[in-house]
C-alpha cells in the first residue's frame, strides 16, 4: 500500500503523520510506502519544522531526514490513499483531481474532523503528535 499524508506546508502535521505511520508500519512488518506533501510550495526541500522533529524524537520517531515537497497531480496515480489534515487541504487536493477514482483516494486524515496546525502555537505540537499517533494506530488496524 502507498499512502500520502498532506498538509499545508509539509513541515508540521504531514511529516508527523508520515513518520508515525511509517514507524508503526515497520513495527507491524507492513510493506507500506508512506510519504508526505504540502499544498503550498513555500518549504520545498526543507526539513520538517524543528518543533515537529523534536516532538517526534521525544516519542522515538525520527523525521529529521524528510524533505518537504509540493503536492502534484502525479500523486493521484502513484498513491493508493491520500490523507489530508484539514478541510482546506481537502479542497486544494480535490480541486486538482480530474476523475472520480482520483477523488475517491482523498479523505480527511481524521474522518469528520481535522488536525490543528501547530505552526503558530508551539503548545500544540505535543497534543497534535498524540492525535496523529492515535489515528495512525487506527489506520494500521483499518488498512492492514
Amino acid at each position: 500500500m502507498k499512502i500520502l499524508m498532506v498538509c499545508l506546508g509539509n513541515i508540521c502535521r504531514s511529516p508527523l503523520a508520515h513518520g508515525i505511520l511509517q514507524h508503526l508500519a515497520q513495527k507491524h512488518s507492513l510493506d507500506w510506502e508512506i510519504d508526505s506533501a504540502g499544498t503550498g510550495d513555500w518549504h520545498i526541500g526543507h526539513a520538517p519544522d524543528h518543533r515537529s522533529i523534536t516532538v517526534a524524537s521525544k516519542y522515538g520517531v525520527d523525521i529529521s531526514q524528510q524533505r518537504a515537497q509540493h503536492f502534484h497531480t502525479d500523486f493521484f496515480e502513484y498513491y493508493d490513499r491520500i490523507f489530508v489534515m484539514d478541510e482546506q487541504n481537502y479542497k486544494d487536493v480535490i480541486a486538482q483531481a480530474t476523475t472520480d477514482v482520483q477523488r475517491e483516494k482523498v479523505t480527511l486524515f481524521i474522518p469528520g474532523s481535522f488536525v490543528p496546525d501547530p505552526y503558530f502555537d508551539a503548545k500544540l505540537f505535543d497534543p497534535v503528535y498524540k492525535m496523529v499517533e492515535k489515528r495512525c494506530l487506527e489506520l494500521i488496524e483499518e488498512l492492514r
